[in-house]
């Protein structure tokens, strides 16, 4: 089976007066179909850099990289326009790249419908929690109908009790839409609590330290988390992060 994408030797470097930043250094690995992979390490080591190439928003300094899939982002933030109410915030998507057909406008809405949007369509962003912000935003982004979605710590804005139970909402409806996943964090929990694998990264210039494969496949974030397994995994990476 082909990768939905793959890195291979990826360098990146940054170039200013001061000189040559190096940021990644031989960063090789792919996601696969119905995969949930982390990318795991310290803050600054390239994380985000690796997402802005993907998406095309920086190139690459050396190195290649496929991409066999259509794509979408959602970033950090939720980004819901305030003066749109979340019917519209849905539906913006598909209006700003030109999709806004009614077939695309229904699929949307049959999204929003399944995953308990439908009643707050009519709600501005400033009536709803930080986490149905990031459920609209994620809703919003699966409109587009991608193969792969690129999540950029969509957790690290909410409070400890909101992040432990949008964990679970978010893996539920990407296991559902049987999407592909390639996230970000710094958080060893939510790393271990969502994926099926997680690349750690070292210190920048980045290298990856090591590539583990989680044997929770299907196991809701909740109930990982109660599992023996789920601390030594924790132990593991910790140790492996504390070394840098």
């Amino acid at each position: 089976m082909d990768s939905l994408i793959k890195l291979d030797n990826v360098n990146k470097s940054f170039f200013s007066s001061l000189g040559e930043t190096k940021v990644l250094k031989n960063i090789s690995f792919d996601v696969n179909n119905e995969e949930i992979v982390c990318i795991l390490g310290p803050s600054g080591c390239g994380k985000s850099t690796i997402l802005n190439i993907l998406s095309s928003l920086e190139d690459i300094t050396k190195g290649e990289i496929k991409i066999n899939c259509k794509l979408g982002y959602m970033f950090q933030k939720d980004n819901l326009l305030s003066w749109k109410n979340v019917k519209d915030n849905i539906l913006f998507g598909l209006k700003i790249t030109k999709k806004n057909t009614l077939d695309n406008q229904r699929y949307a809405l049959s999204l929003a419908n399944k995953y308990g949007l439908n009643d707050f369509l009519n709600y501005y962003p400033k009536s709803l929690s930080g986490g149905m912000k990031q459920r609209v935003s994620l809703i919003r982004t699966l409109s587009l109908k991608p193969d792969l979605l690129l999540l950029d710590e969509p957790f690290s804005a909410l409070d400890a009790q909101t992040r432990l139970s949008l964990q679970d909402d978010i893996y539920t409806i990407i296991k559902e839409e049987k999407k592909s996943v390639l996230m970000i964090t710094h958080d060893i929990y939510e790393s271990i609590s969502i994926s099926d694998r997680i690349i750690v990264l070292s210190n920048r210039p980045s290298q990856i330290k090591k590539e583990i494969r989680l044997p929770f496949k299907n196991i809701k974030p909740n109930q990982r988390r109660k599992m023996e397994e789920f601390h030594q995994f924790y132990k593991e990476i910790f140790d492996l992060l504390a070394n840098e």
